[in-house]
């Protein structure tokens, strides 16, 4: 129809849309976005910088972690809206299409193939207690004591409320939370839902010239954030994406950079901005992520998937 659009990720759960999408891009010449709002963080931002000014000398190779934390894998992909892939999207896109864009933009070259293993080991009936319910709400023998009660997440703590249409009066929204767990997804248990997202994915990637990534996506952390590692010849970098230390082989000095940000490292405004700018002006040049690199990740997430499930390395095409 011929309209600028900000997408957010993924594209589509399936590639030949994302193919489809991104030729209609071509044809029509009207600038598309991603929301991959991880490379405009300073924190990226200026990791991106140190991997490409050489003082690394030739990066070998990089591991990276993100941390989803216990309870926002109970909320978003055990209870919440994706929590079923097939209905859905596999979560290495849904949740981590972002890391793999970030490791393709970080290292500026091109992935090869990549290797996955992963599955859902935890969230599932037969790790059910002994005296568990249907409900948080139905009398559950073990709701005191279980981390990913819905009554302690939403009702008592009043923690991840913004999925539900909270009334302005704050006297009515205990009342209405409550009902929510009784009549919504957010209120079942996390041992009986119909989830099938992996709790822990792992993925080796090879790059050009022989650089090697490793990724994994973890759900039993007590925090968030990404961690990152890149490994060189003449140096090394440690992140936590609020910092980084770099350290030089050769004299051994440590040169760290941090800072404080808003959401998702500081990206979504930057993201936003960027997106208006470039429609202002008609040119898409001035897209941090565009389309056309955007699309990477999502192939690297679909041969992933497909490597998980079929248990051999996969070649990526772009």
């Amino acid at each position: 129809m011929g309209y600028n659009v900000l997408l957010e990720k993924p594209i589509s759960p399936s590639e030949k849309e994302c193919r489809d999408i991104l030729a209609m891009t071509k044809k029509t010449g009207k600038i598309v976005a991603v929301c991959h709002v991880l490379r405009y963080a300073p924190y990226f931002v200026e990791l991106r910088k140190v991997i490409q000014s050489g003082v690394l000398g030739k990066v070998v190779s990089v591991q990276h972690l993100e941390p989803i934390s216990h309870v926002h894998m109970s909320h978003s992909y055990v209870r919440g809206n994706w929590h079923n892939s097939k209905a859905t999207t596999p979560i290495i896109l849904a949740k981590s299409c972002h890391d793999l864009d970030i490791l393709r933009w970080m290292l500026g070259k091109e992935s090869k193939s990549i290797h996955a293993l992963g599955d859902l080991s935890w969230f599932k009936s037969a790790n059910a207690p002994e005296g568990s319910t249907a409900r948080c709400t139905d009398g559950c023998k073990v709701e005191g004591s279980c981390p990913y009660s819905a009554l302690k997440i939403y009702y008592r703590e009043r923690g991840w409320n913004y999925v539900f249409d909270l009334p302005e009066d704050k006297d009515k929204q205990a009342a209405y939370v409550l009902e929510q767990l009784k009549t919504t997804n957010y209120g079942r248990c996390v041992y009986k839902m119909n989830n099938d997202q992996p709790d822990h994915y792992t993925t080796n990637i090879l790059f050009d010239e022989g650089v090697t990534a490793s990724f994994s996506m973890e759900a039993f952390t007590s925090y968030e954030g990404r961690r990152t590692r890149v490994m060189g010849s003449l140096g090394d970098v440690v992140g936590d994406m609020t910092s980084f230390v770099h350290t030089d082989f050769l004299t051994g000095k440590k040169t760290e950079w941090k800072t404080e940000t808003d959401g998702h490292g500081g990206g979504d405004w930057r993201l936003a901005a960027n997106f208006v700018q470039a429609v202002a002006k008609n040119d898409a040049s001035l897209l941090t992520s565009t389309i056309d690199a955007s699309i990477e990740s999502h192939l690297m997430g679909f041969a992933a998937e497909q490597s998980r499930k079929e248990g051999k390395v996969i070649n990526i095409h772009v």
